[in-house]
Formats: C-alpha cells, structure tokens, sequence
C-alpha cells in the first residue's frame, strides 16, 4: 500500500491538547487531487469534536475542514484541476454520490451518509487510519468531486472559512431566495454571523444585524448591515414584530426561540444554523397564529458551495480572520470558546515547517 507521509497537529484524547502529529494521505487514485495546504481555518465544530463535546469522536483525532492550498498532483482521470491551481476542500470529502440527495448536487444530505474531512470513517480507505483526519495538516488527498476553485482574486487565507462559515450562510439565504426589497434579521455576530451580514447584503436585501451587544451592532453596520437591533431592548423588540421577510438564527447554543419567531411576517421563516443542541423553549403560538416557520439548513453540496465561491469572488466577499501559527492552535481554541476572535483564526500552514 503506497500512501504520503504528512504532519500536522492531533489531539490524543478529549482532555489532551493538540500537538504535532505524523500520519498518512493515500496515494493518489485516477480520480483524486492532492493538495499542499496552505491555510485552514478554526470552526468551533473542530473545538466540540476533538474535545468530544457532541460525542462519537475517536482518537487520534486530526481537526480542520475549512481548507485552501495549491494542487501538487492529479490522477489520470482528473479533469477539473492541474498542478499549480488554487483549490479548496470543506465539509466533506465522499458521500454515495447515488442517492437521490446526492443526485441533487445535495450531498450533505446524502441518504447513506456524508463522509466528514475528518472524524468519520474511512470508505476509500489507502492509509492505516480508519477514520478521516483534516486540514490541520501540510498535505490532503481529495476526490476531485469534492474539491472546489477558489477565485483568483480572493485573499487565499481569508478565503479558507467560506469552505464552512460561507456556505453554511449562503446556502438558507439562496434555499429562501433573500434578495431585493427583503427585510433581512441576522441573529448572532460570530463567524456565521459575520458572514451572513455580508452575503445578505451582496444579495441587495436591507440586512438587521439582532444582537445582544451594542459594541457587535457597530461591528455590524461596518460589515455591510443597515441597522441594529438590540435583542434586550424590550420595546425596541415589540416595535419590530411582524416586519421581518427572513430571519438566519446563527446562535450557537440552546435558547428561546419565540422572541424572535415574533419578528417574522406572515408565512416567513427562520432558519436555524448555529444551535445543534436542544432549543430551550419552542412556544406554537407564534407559527399557529401567522403561519410562520422554523428551519435548519446544514452546509452545502459541491455546486452550490462552487456557486458561493464565485459569488464572493464576483463580489469580493472573504472572512475577516486573524491569522495564527499552528503552535498557538491551542490559545486559539481557548480564544474561541470566550468569543475572542473577529471572526475567524485561520492557521498559517508554512508555521508547521518552523
């Protein structure tokens, strides 16, 4: 079995840090591409999983789905990559590619199951590991389904958290058609948020950022949101019921959702991103008596993901990120859980060499 050697950084346990890491990439097949990662981005989902947070999670565990680098390899049957292109790989690496969602362009909704850049099991197989290991790494073999171009004219490092946060926002607002002459609510400032605030505003909607915190309300309109709504301001919250088009819910954590379901006009929707844990009060007055909806939206298959990333390529939309080295991975995800960050640490791979 011929395979890569790589390095990168791994956790051993849920309770252990992240420290430096050997391990192997399969040799490329006809239809793979090999990637030499240069940036990759830090999701809080990377933060729940090594720390098996949300359960499930084996070990060693190698984090990091949000990931931009260059091509230094292709099979002999690719055709959509050469050496030398810029490429980025996100969420997923496999699915059936068969099944009716699959079939749809919708693979993270596969019906036999999505295979996760990291922490799901192996079905290609190549290496000694039985499940997927990620970005946190110098080096990535990719089915070439799974790997997407990134626009020239973006900052590359900057580019690497559309590859989740981009996506996860892009997908409700295109899934809902937000455009024109639509009131917008963006709930939560954080990575999400900050994205959502963007996107939406690219798509020409009037976008309300709806905060706790009138510091992240400035931050807001400096993103592109044309007003702020503070969530605790009781009156300001009662004046706003029954005007919002469309509402993207990008809290991270359980919490009431009824004040904000009475933002909502008739027969509009909120969309849930941020919260994959148990909503702490659903109330069906506010759905019975206008006709609203609530909703999920999980990522994006590969075109639609493709398509986000030439809209911000179009519209010159990244994330706004402060730049790491991988030794610091660490005190970055202690950062991220306070909610030091604006928005997003990305991890400058060429600091694995030093």
């Amino acid at each position: 079995m011929m395979t890569i050697n790589a390095q990168g950084y791994a956790t051993q346990s849920a309770t252990t840090e992240l420290i430096p890491f050997k391990f192997e990439r399969r040799d490329p097949r006809p239809s793979d591409v090999v990637i030499e990662i240069l940036y990759c981005g830090v999701c809080h989902s990377d933060i729940h999983s090594a720390r098996n947070e949300w359960g499930g999670t084996q070990y060693p565990f190698v984090p990091g789905h949000e990931i931009v680098g260059r091509v230094t390899a292709v099979g002999n049957k690719v055709g959509k990559f050469k050496v030398g292109d810029l490429a980025g790989v996100g969420c997923l690496v496999d699915s059936c590619c068969s099944c009716h969602s699959c079939n749809d362009g919708l693979e993270q909704y596969c019906d036999n199951g999505f295979t996760g850049t990291y922490g799901s099991e192996d079905k290609i197989g190549g290496t000694p590991h039985k499940m997927t290991l990620g970005g946190y790494s110098d080096k990535i073999t990719v089915d070439e389904r799974f790997v997407l171009r990134i626009p020239a004219n973006l900052d590359l490092a900057a580019a690497a958290p559309l590859l989740c946060a981009g996506i996860t926002t892009y997908s409700p607002l295109k899934h809902w058609k937000v455009g024109v002459g639509q009131k917008v609510g963006i709930i939560g400032l954080g990575g999400l948020g900050h994205m959502g605030v963007k996107l939406a505003h690219a798509m020409g909607a009037h976008v309300v950022m709806i905060t706790t915190s009138p510091e992240k309300g400035q931050d807001a309109k400096k993103l592109g949101a044309d007003e702020v709504l503070l969530s605790k301001n009781a009156d300001a919250m009662k004046a706003a019921e029954n005007s919002f088009d469309f509402l993207l819910n990008t809290i991270p954590v359980g919490h009431d959702v009824d004040p904000y379901m009475a933002l909502l006009k008739r027969d509009a929707t909120m969309v849930v991103v941020g919260a994959v844990e148990p909503l702490t009060e659903v109330s069906g007055v506010p759905f019975i008596f206008r006709r609203r909806s609530m909703a999920g939206s999980l990522i994006g298959g590969l075109p639609e993901t493709q398509e986000m990333l030439d809209f911000c390529g179009i519209h010159n939309i990244t994330c706004d990120i402060e730049m790491v080295n991988m030794k610091d991975i660490n005190k970055a995800y202690d950062r991220t859980v306070k909610g030091d960050v604006k928005y997003r640490f990305v991890i400058d791979m060429a600091s694995l060499k030093s």
